[in-house]
């Protein structure tokens, strides 16, 4: 879903782009810095202290800035490669993993919740994967999409509600991963 609000932010994405373009630094640091901040919440998550979820999820949200400056960083500088989309697919899935072990870890949420959350999300973006192999495109397809789900954690860890924002994961993941299922079974070309 937020990647479809992509086009109408584009002009935003691009200054902001330009600006850490201007450091001189590569779109693959700017990877590793979101993924840093992702440890660091999930660390933050994992240790259950005073306002972890506070902190947690501000840490969270940094992270996903930084998932967003890579590829602006790319884009811009005309430095996209596969090698850079392989590592940004990578220490997403490394991100997400060590967040909701954080989340598991604190006692935030039952552990079998927690477990259908990862479970799920890593099979929406398996799907994704195994679709790009048939050449089936599902950018933009399904209502829970990394960034939608980490948003839910985040925003709703925030203010509290951590079990609940692993429900609604669970939810989004499962409702995407059907709908991606889906699109990619119409759009199969047999040989």
């Amino acid at each position: 879903m937020l990647n479809n609000l992509r086009e109408s932010l584009k002009p935003t994405l691009e200054k902001t782009g330009k600006v850490f373009a201007s450091t001189g630094l590569s779109p693959n640091f700017w990877t590793s810095v979101g993924l840093g901040f992702a440890i660091l919440s999930g660390i933050i998550y994992g240790l259950g202290i005073e306002y972890g979820l506070i902190i947690g999820g501000i840490v969270l949200l940094i992270s996903g800035f930084f998932d967003m400056v890579d590829g602006q960083v790319a884009r811009v500088t005309g430095k996209t490669s596969k090698k850079g989309s392989y590592l940004d697919s990578m220490f997403d899935k490394i991100a997400e993993t060590v967040i909701f072990l954080g989340i598991l870890i604190g006692g935030y949420a039952e552990p079998y919740l927690v477990f259908l959350a990862i479970t799920l999300s890593l099979l929406v973006s398996y799907a994704r994967a195994k679709s790009d192999a048939l050449n089936v495109k599902l950018q933009g397809v399904g209502i829970g999409e990394r960034a939608e789900r980490l948003l839910v954690i985040a925003i709703i860890g925030i203010i509290g509600f951590m079990d609940y924002a692993v429900i609604i994961v669970v939810i989004i993941a499962a409702i995407t991963l059907i709908q991606r299922m889906i699109v990619t079974s119409k759009n199969i070309v047999e040989d």
